[in-house]
C-alpha cells in the first residue's frame, strides 16, 4: 500500500475532518458540467485549492454509478523522471481507506520504453495524492491508475491516454499546479 504523504499537511490526516472539509467545500455552488471525459484540477493544501477542485469533483458526483476507473495524471515534483513513473503498489492509502490500482492496466503501459516502475517518484509526490480524497467522497468504488509525469512528450502522454481511454466507466484527471506566479487578473486574462 502506497502510503500518504501529504496527510496531515495538505489535507486533514483524521478521516472525520478530512470528510467534513470535503463535505463543505463540496456543497458550494459551483458551475455545472455536463459528463465529462476528463477533467482538470489543482493539487495544491486543501486551504488553498480545496474549493477550485471541488467546484469540479461536485459535478462528477452525478456520474458516480457509471465511473468505476479513474486515469489521474500529475507531474513529479521530488524526483526526476525521464519518461512517466509508474508505482508498484497495489494500493493507495487515504484517510477516507484505500483504493485500489489498476496493476493490470499498469503493466499494459510499462512496455512503451518511456514508462517504468520508479516507486521513489510516488513516495513523497503530492500531485496525485490530495485528488483521492475528493475522488473516494464523490464516487462509488473505483480502481486507480496512478501516473506520474515527468520529462514527458506530449506524444508520449498522448500515447498512455490513448492506450487508457476506455469507455463512460472511465475518467481522465490531470492534476495541474495551474499557476504559482500569476497574479488573479493576469492569470483571468489568460484563460
Amino acid at each position: 500500500i502506497r502510503p500518504t504523504a501529504v496527510a496531515g499537511s495538505f489535507y486533514p490526516k483524521n478521516a472525520s475532518e478530512l470528510d467534513s472539509m470535503l463535505e463543505k467545500y463540496l456543497s458550494l455552488k459551483a458551475p455545472e458540467i455536463l459528463s465529462p471525459k476528463a477533467i482538470i484540477a489543482p493539487h495544491a493544501g486543501y486551504v488553498y485549492s480545496g474549493q477550485t477542485a471541488a467546484s469540479i469533483y461536485s459535478n462528477i458526483a452525478k456520474l458516480k454509478d457509471k465511473i468505476s476507473r479513474i486515469v489521474l495524471l500529475g507531474p513529479t515534483h521530488r524526483v526526476a523522471v525521464n519518461g512517466v513513473a509508474l508505482p508498484s503498489n497495489t494500493h493507495f492509502a487515504s484517510p477516507l481507506g484505500n483504493v485500489s490500482i489498476d496493476t493490470k492496466s499498469l503493466n499494459k503501459i510499462s512496455t512503451f520504453d518511456f514508462v517504468h516502475y520508479i516507486d521513489a517518484a510516488h513516495e513523497q509526490e503530492h500531485s496525485l495524492e490530495v485528488h483521492v480524497p475528493f475522488l473516494q467522497k464523490v464516487l462509488n468504488d473505483f480502481i486507480l491508475i496512478p501516473i506520474l509525469v515527468g520529462n514527458a512528450s506530449p506524444d508520449q502522454v498522448a500515447t498512455i491516454l490513448k492506450e487508457l481511454w476506455g469507455d463512460e466507466e472511465t475518467l481522465i484527471v490531470i492534476s495541474s499546479d495551474l499557476s504559482h506566479f500569476l497574479n488573479y487578473e493576469t492569470a483571468r486574462k489568460k484563460r
